[in-house]
């Protein structure tokens, strides 16, 4: 088509044409918009910085762009007597990540996908009990030094992702064990926020989006950034949501719930802004809303004999703000629970938007028994739309020598052509339905719930996922005290 084109031109100028068009045609190539794009999701990270008491002091002393050899170096002596001390100091349910197992995680996450559009991290990126064993091993530390040493541990975190993924956009957000006080503790404005503030910024890269982080970040650990093309017209919103946990206190020990309440404002003022400017949106925060079923039954809760069951949350502000605007919001990010879960939050409200899709992303840490994993995601540009996901596990829990495997794929496993509100409540729909748990999907979602372990009487933490499967079906769709009693519990004659 183009020779027959060309000649009607003169013979001498053909040749360059031809040669204009064809590079032409070959930029357009390059430049056209894949149908989806590639996306590293990893969460609760719990990196133990103490798994070598020893060398305590030495990170306290060194930056952490020192702090890999530092850990590489060899075990001291007393290793193993020091960590079976701090143990017994500061009781810990299992272990946390040690540095071979994010040495491990980080590398496999790169090797499955070494050029991610961007990585998310939601939240936890600090040992359980940190505050008490930072305590034990440094007595007289003062509330400054202490802050400053959690502020490291984010930030080596956030070093570790820069160098794993250069030149790509990192965006974390914080769980409540970051902390510059303690677990479920923060002030508004802190020094510990405005230390992490400048270390998330080095890894968004876009200066509009660093700047966004660093003027918005240090308030209560939130920010807003625009997505990177190609996806078009999105944004991230990143919420610390330790500020609406119900066990949230300033870090002088006291009841703030102002702090939440400024929190949830700020991101109805970002949402509002983005239905104005007509972009997706998806949100990112650290602790779920809704139903936390598993302590609901631990804790022996009659939730049918009208005892509340145990949530997430103070209360359900979060979950509504998502509704209100669920005609924007593509996809909300948590974790917290460990676990690999499904959540899609509705309101029955007329004044409601549509459906949102939620996703809770697995651990690396394997402090509750579970395997280590991460999550690679694929993502259709236009819409901002979760198109697919693969979890890939880990076979131990050191990082040492250790086989990474896929653990299952979202599509091929449901049969679904998206992760989107529509799809997510075909398959929430079918959950509810199976009463026993005992359809080829359900029986899928039980199994990959708990990672690296099967839902069968061989482990009673997985075998409980399977027979309390009314409960967690349940808080699958319903974040309220009374939407749950009334999916759970039967309707007296």
């Amino acid at each position: 088509m183009i020779r027959t084109r060309l000649a009607a031109w003169p013979r001498r100028l053909a040749p360059a044409l031809l040669a204009v068009l064809c590079i032409a045609a070959t930029l357009s190539a390059q430049t056209k918009t894949p149908s989806t794009v590639p996306v590293v999701m990893l969460s609760d990270i719990h990196f133990d910085p103490f798994h070598d008491p020893a060398k305590f002091a030495q990170l306290r002393a060194e930056p952490v762009s020192r702090w890999p050899a530092v850990l590489s170096a060899p075990d001291s002596p007393t290793q193993a007597a020091d960590v079976a001390a701090l143990q017994d100091a500061c009781p810990v349910r299992g272990v946390d990540t040690p540095w071979t197992l994010l040495q491990s995680s980080l590398k496999e996450a790169h090797r499955q996908q070494p050029k991610p559009l961007f990585v998310t991290v939601s939240g936890d990126l600090t040992a359980h009990a940190f505050d008490c064993r930072v305590h034990h091993l440094a007595p007289t530390i003062s509330a400054k030094e202490y802050s400053e040493f959690a502020a490291k541990v984010a930030a080596f975190i956030a070093f570790e992702l820069r160098e794993t993924f250069p030149g790509v956009p990192v965006y974390l957000a914080l769980g409540n064990n970051d902390s510059g006080c303690s677990d479920y503790r923060e002030t508004q404005g802190s020094e510990y926020l405005k230390d992490t503030a400048r270390s998330f910024a080095g890894d968004v890269i876009d200066a509009r989006n660093r700047n966004a982080l660093l003027r918005e970040f240090s308030a209560e650990g939130d920010y807003s950034v625009v997505l990177p093309k190609p996806i078009r017209h999105a944004r991230l919103i990143v919420l610390q949501d330790i500020f609406e946990s119900k066990k949230y206190e300033s870090c002088a020990a006291k009841p703030d719930g102002a702090a939440a309440d400024v929190q949830v404002e700020w991101l109805r003022a970002q949402l509002t802004a983005a239905r104005a400017a007509h972009e997706h949106v998806w949100v990112m925060a650290h602790i779920p809303p809704g139903i936390d079923a598993y302590a609901t039954f631990s804790k022996n809760r009659d939730v049918c004999a009208g005892q509340k069951p145990e949530m997430f949350l103070n209360s359900g502000k979060l979950a509504d703000t998502l509704t209100d605007f669920g005609d924007i919001i593509k996809l909300a990010l948590f974790a917290h629970t460990h676990m690999d879960e499904m959540r899609l939050f509705q309101s029955t409200t007329e004044s409601s938007g549509n459906a949102v899709p939620g996703k809770l992303v697995p651990s690396i840490s394997p402090v509750n028994g579970n395997n280590p994993a991460f999550t690679v995601a694929r993502v259709e540009p236009g819409t901002a739309t979760l198109k697919d996901y693969s979890v890939y596990s880990a076979d131990n829990q050191t990082g040492i020598a250790t086989t990474w495997k896929e653990e299952y794929s979202y599509s091929s496993t449901y049969g679904l052509p998206d992760f989107s509100a529509k799809s997510l409540a075909t398959l929430t729909s079918e959950f509810l339905a199976d009463k026993q748990g005992s359809s080829e999907h359900s029986h899928a979602y039980q199994d990959f719930f708990y990672v690296g372990l099967r839902a069968d009487s061989s482990n009673a933490k997985a075998e409980a996922m399977r027979s309390l499967w009314p409960s967690y079906a349940c808080a699958m769709t319903e974040d309220g005290d009374a939407g749950f009693r009334a999916c759970l519990c039967p309707v007296k004659p």
